[in-house]
């Protein structure tokens, strides 16, 4: 049984969810504070941690900065309905996605597989290594190198850059993006892609003096080929790049 762990005061709430957990064959462990939930989500006995921002003492964002800093364990979190802020920080820094309060078991459960799947490693046999330019992604180590350099990604912004790379060139739809690495339908107003494509972009860099995941306003990305690079006008793009698709 994969072990799912809770971090949220709501002591009603984490019982209710383990109830709900348990027969989908997940072993539910429950901390009710800060501190307590950064110790055990550190441990390595988890497959993800539901991470509340809302906690006493250290508050769940923090909890988040400094898991980050040591391990790259799925995280869920769980915010307040309509604290875009909450939601955007929480993004910034790690999370691999967020569902708001109150919500449907069911839709937990989704989103919970849902991030599952894109972490765990593919089954045999091994994908091959996709390069553009001068980054090389492994699907099979789950690893990026740029010029040569590794890169650190959190699991959605690696499941981000292989679905570009794997159709560089060709635009991808934010609702693609979202089907293919979230799991869900790409909701109106939903910000969740354009922060992780945001953060690639400074994570990567530029390519060739030329950005590398170019916006199609109103439509999705591109990630760019080498040769659309060399000093040519991009003009008959749809769009203007921008920082978080705006």
């Amino acid at each position: 049984m994969e072990r799912v762990l809770i971090v949220d005061d709501d002591v009603e709430l984490c019982e209710l969810v383990a109830e709900y957990l348990t027969p989908e064959g997940f072993e539910a462990e429950a901390v009710h504070n800060g501190e307590g939930g950064l110790k055990r989500a550190l441990s390595g006995e988890h497959a993800i941690v539901v991470l509340d921002v809302m906690l006493p003492g250290m508050n769940g964002l923090d909890v988040l900065r400094r898991l980050r800093a040591e391990s790259r364990v799925p995280v869920l979190i769980l915010t307040a309905r309509g604290d875009d802020v909450d939601r955007i920080v929480g993004l910034e820094i790690g999370a691999d996605d967020y569902l708001p309060k109150p919500f449907n078991p069911r839709e937990l459960m989704a989103r919970i597989r849902a991030i599952l799947r894109r972490t765990q490693p593919p089954a045999s046999p091994p994908l091959e290594k996709i390069t553009v330019g001068d980054v090389e992604l492994d699907p099979a180590a789950r690893a990026v190198r740029r010029a040569g350099e590794p890169v650190e990604l959190t699991s959605v912004e690696f499941g981000m850059l292989e679905a570009l790379m794997r159709a560089a060139g060709q635009v991808v739809t934010r609702d693609q993006l979202a089907q293919t690495v979230l799991g869900r339908k790409f909701m109106p107003y939903d910000r969740s892609i354009d922060m992780h494509v945001s953060k690639l972009r400074k994570k990567l860099g530029d390519g060739e003096g030329a950005e590398r995941i170019k916006t199609i306003r109103g439509v999705g990305y591109v990630f760019a080929r080498p040769s659309d690079h060399p000093n040519r006008p991009t003009a008959g793009l749809p769009g203007t790049p921008g920082e978080e698709g705006r």
